[in-house]
This record gives C-alpha cells, sequence and structure tokens, in this order.
C-alpha cells in the first residue's frame, strides 16, 4: 500500500484517470492499453498490466492535481515502481535515488527540498509524505526525471531529463533489441540506476514482462523466479558476469532466455568472445552496449553476431542517433573525443534547485572518452579523457594502464593519486613488484610513483562499476590518514578481517567473516555505534555507517536515545545508579546470546576439569553453537565455490593451530598419542585414557566441516540447501538422530563424545538459526526435551544445563550487559577454542594445590595463544 500522510486534497475514486498534462510519458500513461498481459512477477504475486494501470492512476491522483518535485527512494519493488511510474503519467518531475542509502535520501532531501517524498516507512509500508502542498520550485515543463552523474550518488550534481529522453531512449533500445510483448526481463540491476531504469522503461513500453525481485544473480533463490516467471532477458554490467561465472551460468539450463546485455563498463574482449560463444552454443544473443546517464541510458550498441569477431568494440550508434569524433591535442586524426547526438541526449545538469526552472542547455553529449572509428563502422574506445592524470610531469592514462595490465593477465583498476598512480589489482601475495614494474617500464615513472595494493576482489560501486576513490584510499599509505578522524567502518573490517579489498559494499558475511572473529566485530562495532541490530553480519558497511551518523552528529556530552532510555527512572534510583555505577558502565548494552555462552562455557569446562566446580554440560552447548555459527556464516548468498572455500578456511583456522599446540604436547608429554596431533584419535580408538579423548570437540568440528565442505561442492545439494533453508537441518537433525541413539553401532568407548552421537546437536544448532517462526522454534525445543534426557547417564544436571543452554540459544537472541563485562565475555567467547586446546598443559600442575590459580592461568595462556595464532596469521595471510 502506498499511503499519503499531510493534508493533500482527497483522491478522487480510486481507478479515476489522473487529468491529463501537457507534458508527460506515454509508456507510464499507456499502461492499460496492454491488457490483461502479465506486467510484474514478484515473489508476492503477478500483476497485469490492467492491475497495474489501476494502482498507477490511484496513486497518480494521490500525488493531486499540482504539479510537485517527487524525491523517490528506489527499489525494485511494486510500491517503489508504482510511485514512480504515477509520478510520470502525470507529468511530475521525478528526483530518483538509492533507497538503502539514508544518506543520499538525506543529502539530495536537504539540497533539493522536495515537495513529496516516497519511502517506506518503519513498518514496510510506503508512504508519500507531503512537505509542500504546491510546489516549492519552478518546474520546467520539460522535465520528468533527475539522475545523479555516474558515481556521483549523493553529490547535488544531476543529470536532467525530459519526458522525450526517456520515451526515445525506451523506443531505441526497444527496437534493436527486438523486445516484444513475450518477453521477460529480470531486474538485476537498481532501478536507480540508469541502465537498470532502461530495462523497466524498454519493456513496459512494449507490454513485455519484468520479473520484479532485489536479488542478486548470485542467489539460488533469484534463478528459481527466473525459471518459474519464463525469463528471457539478463542485463548485467561487468561485476555481474563475475558472479554469473561463480555460479556456473554456462551450465545452467534457461529455455527460454533470448538475450544477455551488458553495460555499464568495459567488459575484457576475451570475455566478450567467451559469452558470445556460449550464447550461440545455448541459443540466446549477447548485446554489449555502451552509454551514459547523460544520454539517459544508451548511445550504442554491438550487433550481437559481431560479438564473438569484434569484442573490442562498443558497435553503432542506437536507433536515431549518431556520433562524431571531435580531435584532441596530442592525439592522431583517426582519434578524437567521441561526441553524441539524439532525441535522449539530457536537457543539461542541475545543481541547484533554480536549475529545475531551466530548459535545454545541452545539444550533443562530449562524453569524455576517446574513440576511434575502425574500417569497418564500428566504434572503438582507446581511453578516457577526463581520466588523465600529470604524475611528475607525465600526462598518464589510467585507462591505458588497464589495458596493458590486462595485456599481461592482471585484473586492475587505477587512478590518478596526485603525485602517484594508485593500482588495486588482483592477485597474490608478492606480486606488487611485478606490476609496479610492469606500469613503471610502460609509462616511464619511477617505481616510488606507483602505488600499488594487490586484493582478492575489486572494490565497486553499488552499481557494480570501478570504485576509484576506493582505489585511492586502499593504496595510500596510512601516514596519510587524517589524524584523530577515529577509525573508520572500512578500516575497522579490513583490520579484523585481514581484508583490504573491503568497500562500502561489504559485509560481514560477504567478506568470509566466521565464528572466530564474529565476538570481536560485534564488540567493536557495538563500540563505535551503540547498539547493533541482530543482522549486523549481514548488512553492508555503507548500512553500518548509517545507523552510525546520529552518534557522530551529536554534539560532545550529549547521550544517545538509547543511553537515555536505558537509565533508570528519575529520584534516588538513578542517584544510586550514578553514584554506585562507574561512568565507563552506565551504558546499558546487549550481549548475544551465542557469545555470553560461548564465554560462560569455557570458564565452567576449564573450571570443572580444575574441579573447583562441577558444571558439565556446556562442551555440547558449544557444538549447538557451532552449528548455529555454521548456518550464519557459511551459508551465505555468495556463490557455491566462494560457500566452499569459507568453509575450508574455516576448518584451516581451527585444525592449523589445534594441531600445531597438540602435537607440542605429543612431543613434550606422554598424555597424547600420534593421533590427536592428527585430530584422528576418535577414527582410530586410541585408548580410554582421559586425555586420549581430551580433544574430541575439536576433532568433531572439524569432522562435521569436512563433509559439509564435500557435500556443498556438489551443486544439487546446494540449490537444496538454499531452497529449504530450515528443512535441509531439519533432515540432517532426523539423520543425527540416528547416530544419537546409535543404531548403527557407530560409537566409540565413549559415547557422548562421539562425533556420531552428538551430530544432531549441531544440526540442531544449525535449524535454530533458521527457524523464522514461532512454530519452528517450538519444534526445535521438542525435540531438545525428548532427545536428551538419557545421552548423559545419571546426570541430571549436566541434562538440564544443556536444554536450558541450547532454548536459549532457540529462542533468546541477546541477553542485557553493560559495557565492562560484554567487553570480558568477548575475551572469552573469541579465544574460547583455544583456551580449550592449551588448558590441558596448565591445570594438572596446579591444581591440587592452587585450583583458582589454575583456572586462570588456563585462561591467561589461552587468551595468549588466540593473541599468537591471531598475529601470525595475519602476518602471513596463511587463514
Amino acid at each position: 500500500m502506498v499511503h499519503l500522510s499531510g493534508s493533500l486534497p482527497a483522491p478522487a475514486a480510486p481507478h479515476t484517470p489522473p487529468a491529463p498534462w501537457p507534458k508527460a510519458v506515454p509508456f507510464a500513461r499507456e499502461l492499460a492499453a496492454h491488457g490483461d498481459r502479465l506486467a510484474l512477477s514478484t515473489p508476492h504475486g503477478d500483476l497485469s498490466y490492467r492491475e497495474l494501470a489501476d494502482r498507477v492512476a490511484a496513486t497518480a491522483e494521490r500525488l493531486g492535481p499540482v504539479r510537485r518535485l517527487v524525491l523517490l527512494a528506489g527499489a525494485n519493488r511494486t510500491d517503489a515502481l508504482v510511485a514512480y511510474l504515477a509520478a510520470l503519467s502525470a507529468g511530475h518531475p521525478v528526483l530518483l535515488v538509492p533507497g538503502d542509502s539514508e544518506s543520499t535520501i538525506h543529502s539530495l532531501t536537504e539540497a533539493y527540498a522536495p515537495d513529496v517524498v516516497a519511502r517506506p516507512h518503519a513498518d514496510g509500508t510506503w508512504a508519500l509524505d507531503e512537505r509542500h502542498p504546491e510546489s516549492a520550485h519552478t518546474l520546467h515543463p520539460d522535465l520528468a526525471l533527475l539522475l545523479s552523474t555516474s558515481g556521483s550518488t549523493g553529490s547535488p550534481k544531476l543529470v536532467r531529463l525530459s519526458h522525450e529522453n526517456l520515451q526515445a531512449n525506451a523506443e531505441s533500445i526497444a527496437a534493436y533489441l527486438g523486445i516484444d510483448d513475450t518477453d521477460r526481463a529480470a531486474t538485476t540491476l537498481p532501478m536507480h540506476y540508469c541502465y537498470g531504469l532502461s530495462v523497466i522503461h524498454s519493456h513496459l513500453l512494449r507490454g513485455a514482462g519484468l520479473i520484479l525481485t532485489e536479488r542478486s544473480v548470485s542467489d539460488a533463490a533469484f534463478w528459481e523466479e527466473f525459471r518459474a516467471a519464463h525469463g528471457t532477458s539478463l542485463a548485467g554490467v561487468p561485476y555481474t558476469f563475475d558472479l554469473l561465472d561463480r555460479v556456473g551460468f554456462e551450465h545452467m539450463r534457461l529455455p527460454h532466455l533470448r538475450r544477455v546485455t551488458q553495460a555499464g563498463g568495459r567488459l575484457a574482449p576475451e570475455r566478450v568472445a567467451r559469452y558470445a560463444e556460449l550464447g550461440r552454443a545455448r541459443g540466446w544473443e549477447l548485446f554489449v552496449m555502451y552509454g551514459q546517464t547523460e544520454a539517459t541510458a544508451r548511445m550504442a550498441y554491438l550487433p550481437p553476431h559481431l560479438a564473438a569477431e569484434r569484442p573490442e568494440a562498443i558497435g553503432v550508434p542506437i536507433p536515431g542517433g549518431s556520433f562524431r569524433l571531435q580531435p584532441v591535442d596530442g592525439h592522431g586524426p583517426d582519434i578524437g573525443e567521441l561526441v553524441y547526438s539524439g532525441p535522449n541526449v539530457m536537457l543539461g545538469y542541475a545543481e541547484s534547485p533554480a536549475d529545475l526552472a531551466l530548459g535545454r542547455t545541452v545539444q550533443e553529449l562530449h562524453t569524455g572518452d576517446l574513440a576511434r572509428r575502425a574500417s569497418d563502422g564500428l566504434y572503438e574506445i582507446v581511453g578516457r579523457r577526463s581520466r588523465f592524470a600529470k604524475i611528475l610531469g607525465l600526462r598518464i592514462d589510467p585507462q591505458q594502464v588497464e589495458t596493458l595490465l590486462e595485456e599481461h593477465g592482471v585484473t586492475a583498476y587505477c587512478a590518478g593519486d596526485g603525485e602517484a598512480l594508485a593500482v588495486a589489482a588482483l592477485g597474490g601475495v608478492g606480486e606488487e613488484a611485478r606490476i609496479r614494474r610492469l606500469v613503471a617500464e610502460r609509462c616511464g615513472l619511477p617505481a616510488r610513483a606507483i602505488r600499488v595494493r594487490v586484493l582478492s576482489e575489486l572494490p565497486r560501486l553499488a552499481t557494480g562499476k570501478p570504485d576509484y576513490k576506493a582505489v585511492r584510499h586502499l593504496t595510500r599509505p596510512e601516514q596519510d590518514e587524517a589524524p584523530g578522524t577515529g577509525e573508520d567502518l572500512r578500516n575497522l573490517f579490513a583490520k579484523i578481517l585481514d581484508r583490504a579489498d573491503a568497500t562500502e559494499d561489504s559485509s560481514f558475511v560477504s567478506l568470509g567473516g566466521d565464528s572466530l572473529c564474529y565476538v570481536e566485530m560485534s564488540l567493536r562495532l557495538e563500540e563505535a555505534l551503540g547498539r547493533l541490530p541482530t543482522d549486523w553480519h549481514t548488512r553492508t558497511i555503507r548500512e553500518l555507517r548509517a545507523l552510525a551518523a546520529p552518534v557522530a552528529e551529536r554534539p560532545a556530552g550529549q547521550d544517545s536515545l538509547e543511553t537515555r532510555r536505558a537509565r533508570p527512572a528519575p529520584g534516588l534510583r538513578k542517584a544510586l545508579w550514578s553514584w554506585t555505577t562507574p561512568r565507563s558502565w552506565r551504558t546499558r548494552r546487549t550481549l548475544e546470546t551465542g557469545i555470553a555462552l560461548r564465554a560462560v562455557g569455557i570458564v565452567l569446562i576449564v573450571g570443572s576439569h580444575v574441579q573447583v566446580f562441577d558444571i558439565k554440560g556446556f562442551a555440547h552447548i558449544l557444538i549447538g553453537i557451532a552449528g548455529y555459527n555454521f548456518a550464519r556464516f557459511q551459508l551465505t548468498d555468495a556463490a557455491r565455490r566462494e560457500r566452499v572455500r569459507h568453509v575450508w578456511r574455516s576448518i584451516a583456522r581451527i585444525a592449523v593451530p589445534s594441531m600445531v599446540w597438540i602435537t607440542g604436547a605429543v612431543v613434550l608429554t606422554d598424555f597424547y598419542d600420534p593421533a590427536n596431533a592428527l585430530l584422528l584419535n576418535t577414527l582410530l580408538s586410541q585408548g580410554n585414557d582421559r586425555f586420549d579423548w581430551a580433544y574430541w570437540f575439536v576433532e568433531a568440528l572439524v569432522y562435521y566441516l569436512v563433509v559439509l565442505a564435500a557435500l556443498m561442492a556438489v551443486p544439487l545439494l546446494d540449490r537444496l540447501e538454499r531452497r529449504y533453508v530450515f528443512g535441509v537441518p531439519l533432515v540432517l537433525m532426523a539423520v543425527g538422530l540416528v547416530g544419537r541413539y546409535d543404531l548403527l553401532g557407530l560409537a566409540s568407548a565413549r559415547p557422548q563424545l562421539s562425533p556420531s552421537v552428538v551430530f544432531w546437536l549441531f544440526a540442531l544448532g544449525w535449524a535454530a538459526a533458521r527457524a523464522a517462526t514461532v512454530r519452528q522454534r517450538a519444534l526445535l525445543t521438542a525435540v531438545l526435551l525428548f532427545t536428551v534426557p538419557g545421552l548423559f547417564q545419571d546426570q541430571p544436571l549436566r541434562t538440564v544445563l544443556v536444554i536450558v543452554g541450547l532454548v536459549l540459544l532457540i529462542w533468546v537472541p541477546t541477553l542485557p550487559s553493560i559495557g565492562p563485562l560484554s567487553a570480558l565475555a568477548g575475551v572469552l567467547a573469541s579465544s574460547s577454542l583455544y583456551i580449550y586446546l592449551t588448558h590441558y598443559q596448565v591445570y594438572p600442575y596446579l591444581q591440587e594445590d592452587f585450583p583458582l590459580t589454575a583456572l586462570l592461568a588456563s585462561i591467561v595462556l589461552g587468551v595468549g595463544y588466540a593473541t599468537v595464532v591471531t598475529r601470525a596469521a595475519r602476518a602471513v595471510r596463511w587463514l
């Protein structure tokens, strides 16, 4: 639903068409002409063109009869599209902004004072929030749409597009792509991005269907939706094709696919040729296209039959457009700046509200690209005029440097950075020197003027285009950072996860974060942001920064709203709180239940071994928490190969430090056999001595992860898990119950320590992380109540403790805490594996005479070993 707030006139009958305006976008007005054909296929149901037209007309009525500036938070959702089409059909200019960027919405609202803001409220419903009953601006009659220029999201500089621009470009694209009313195109790109918007325009123009989705092509559910809707068209930027490679696109069965389109940056010629050949073999066509926001979307396309033979070309002008080459000093007669003319060229730029009154100020578009026209009539881009940098007196073209490195097998982004050339490249450790040498030899620059950073993933904007600002930032020496500015969130992610390629659109899970670094990350973020949402690990740095903005903007000494709410009531309670509580304790926080259980659990495990007390059962709770964390950090939306790689990395982070430490114990003591060092004690049945089974927990965890990594590598199983996120762990839990009751006789000499017996707890923790309803959580609780009893013979306290701990994990995501307690819990939880590893070599020597000292020394040594392992891993990049 789209609601209206404010004092706008009451709407007419819901389906009465709005009064015609002198200027509007025809395809937005003529939706009803396509009748009952499918307009939108969404995860929530389908919508016909007639139904879409009714909703658009009703929303247009709600916008009122006065022409006003509408700021729209763009999203690939029905409500956003309806509001957008309603404004276009009724002649209201739209300022389209990314709906997932609060900072952009805020900055452009401040800069342009829109009359109406269309965006979702906190409860998910959409609203048209009135700010001015009549327009506060003078709006030119031709003005239809305002878009941010490429790379300047949030900047007040906008592209002014007319009704004719939108209609003409949609008609041109539909013509050369051959779109008809049987087509179904997926919204693989953001609506606020001109390329993604052009897909919507051109298909609505022809009465074709849109598969309206916000899913990534790396998500298995996207392909299920695409096949179910008989998808015919895919659009992508170069990064989209990286994702297609990762998910095995070349092996997919897509019987209805007709065309794949590419724009938004240069795709390497060999990849263009490869995809063109793949299309020929599979029955679809590849269209490589060239465009800019200033040309509404498209200016050129490469005919599909030439893609394999001429993959380096951008092709020919789109229908209705034309190119000319303007000579540029320093280049030969066959190379010039590409200048485009056509009905889709923008009206001009806007840099303030006053510019909204302007008509056409631009007649042709100077693209800034250097190009040549080959003998076959195809145009080729050879460089970028505006990206030239002058470094030590030499004129350097970063795009040429990128091409040079590409010829040597290196994918890189390059940017001028004052007195140096910044190069971010894909590659391995130690390749910086080779890349620097290649660039120095070709460009004539000294090595000191070339800053190279090798990354596992290149920084990109939300649209998938290169983020050259991030390239300059990532390659800048640490001492160049402004002092006293505090630790930036992106630097924090890069430091803790050892991922220098962290960008604004990275998240904890996308950067390969796991349970071993989750604790430190969550506590550091809570310290920076105040209060963390429970799903912070899946949110991008950009989204987390938006949460931090109110804190950053708060005057010194002013408390957050959360802090004020957390304080006791006024009066005696407040006075007592202030007098008896240290200042650093007064801000109340929450602590994730999993972290609290890990922290308490490791203390109780060690303390029980030392015999300070006798409270057992937490090792089995930690098995459940391991499954819970596996689901959260390993089973992400990443491609199958990326998922499997992350699991193997986690295995290494557990197994390598464990084997190193246990090997030392085998060599220096008589308590362990070599099988312990290899984590094979369970499989080789080494005796029944207490210390032979000391590391059963580590062995079980490694065994589970190895088997799951192998299973996840199977495409069919990977797809099943993505589709049945709760059902799969439920099935595995049922399989685990066969081992729980040892129906196959696989249990070891100590059944409750056998991996086959306790696997059902791992699967239950996995299912707990996926449980989304009360019914699902109740089911897991019932399983616990029926299956835990009997596991520990004659130990009722241990049985109750395991049940209570896992019930907390299922039902209670966070617990109340205070700053110092959270910090202590964080240290214990993040070091829990290492405390568990090392305490067996500490407490036997102290427990008889100094039990409390034995407990403390075990914890201190474990924390120390955790620090050593973490620093070693970051130093040599082996984990």
